[in-house]
């Protein structure tokens, strides 16, 4: 393990850590109903939800009412996001003219991204339009991130209401998690991520030409190459923020127009682990004891930790079959050296190896690498904290 594998690690989850209780704090403020940062500009349009929708937000539910209408409101979803696919070969914002989605592929699809798994099938650049993708994808990736704020919220009201029989609004809780925490973050990514040049545009994919052409296996030249773009860190923000993980394009954050520099990419790392490591503190603060949430941070750092810098050390090690063919695979002045198969040379072991470790802690999925290509010992790592 290397100088830079520390230090990079350390500032990682150092800025992690520290943004566990300010953030944590507002969210407690917002499923509370307390004023909170934002109120005083988001409170009119949250009235205008509650208006439009007939949602009475001064009516709780009992646990049997909250389930159901989750349950509910996420099939509803689901049904959604299904005939966007089935019908986007009839609807705009086609550009590539990309035909139906199979029955099957959507269905999968469909559940996939209403239940928070994600799991992808398809590449997206060539099987989803962009309407499907914003309007069905990325609004589930925000909907079912929220679904579950609110049920863990319902959860904490039940271990601390003792003679109350309900547990807070399950539409309160969809609106609020979705509007005040969820939306305002995925905003300023979604600009961060820009101004970095990952893309967000409505136009099609472009043909380039190529800076070294080279030849194809039938001998003929080629020069050119098709860019897939669209209106992507829109979907990354979110994806990254709800612990999505589906990706727009089919690489995932390993596609340079989709994560191109360093900064980028240690923006996507920290928001897999945001949410989930403000929510400790959240917990605690509902619950009027700050030090079970701190306690549960404790719990989860003492797992990520030692399986981080497992996975580090392996992968800086390097592949011993490439050792033994002379393969120079130290890190220097002109390399980070390690097993880099699978790798993006923009980020490196130590990057790939804090994104591997998080995506698979916070059950997030999504890369910016090839899994399959780490090291025995650090895929073992990705694996076991999948369970």
């Amino acid at each position: 393990m290397t100088l830079n594998n520390v230090v990079q690690s350390v500032i990682f989850l150092a800025i992690v850590v520290l943004c566990a209780k300010p953030l944590g704090l507002y969210m407690a403020y917002v499923l509370e109903a307390k004023p909170a940062g934002l109120s005083r500009w988001l409170g009119s349009c949250e009235r205008w939800v509650y208006r439009l929708c007939r949602i009475d937000p001064g009516q709780e539910m009992e646990w049997k009412t909250y389930a159901l209408a989750m349950l509910a409101f996420n099939v509803l979803g689901l049904v959604v996001v299904y005939a966007l696919q089935r019908f986007q070969h009839l609807l705009p914002l086609n550009p590539g003219h990309l035909p139906a989605v199979s029955p099957h592929s959507a269905f999968n699809t469909a559940v996939s991204f209403a239940t928070n798994t994600n799991w992808q099938g398809y590449a997206g650049e060539t099987t989803m339009s962009y309407l499907t993708q914003m309007l069905g994808l990325t609004v589930q990736n925000f909907v079912s991130a929220a679904s579950g704020v609110a049920v863990l919220a319902a959860m904490i009201r039940g271990f601390t209401r003792r003679e109350i029989g309900t547990i807070g609004n399950f539409w309160v809780d969809l609106v609020r998690t979705t509007l005040h925490v969820l939306l305002p973050l995925s905003i300023l990514l979604s600009v961060a991520l820009v101004s970095q040049g990952v893309v967000q545009t409505f136009k099609p994919a472009q043909e380039v030409e190529l800076i070294q052409p080279y030849a194809g296996s039938d001998g003929k030249l080629i020069t050119t190459q098709v860019l897939p773009r669209g209106p992507a860190a829109s979907q990354v923000a979110i994806k990254q923020l709800g612990t999505n993980g589906g990706g727009f394009f089919n690489v995932n954050s390993a596609y340079p127009l989709e994560n191109p520099t360093p900064l980028s990419n240690l923006l996507e790392m920290l928001s897999i682990l945001l949410v989930a490591v403000a929510l400790c503190y959240t917990f605690g603060r509902m619950v009027r004891d700050t030090r079970q949430g701190w306690a549960l941070l404790a719990a989860m750092l003492i797992i990520f930790v030692p399986c981080l810098y497992i996975c580090l050390h392996a992968e800086q090690q390097g592949n011993p079959a490439l050792a033994a063919l002379g393969i120079d695979q130290s890190a220097n002045a002109l390399q980070c050296g390690g097993n880099m198969e699978g790798k993006e040379a923009r980020f490196g072991v130590t990057n790939s190896a804090i994104w591997a470790t998080a995506t698979t802690a916070a059950s997030n999925g999504s890369v910016n690498s090839m899994h399959d290509s780490f090291m025995p010992l650090g895929g073992l790592m990705a694996m076991w904290l999948i369970q």
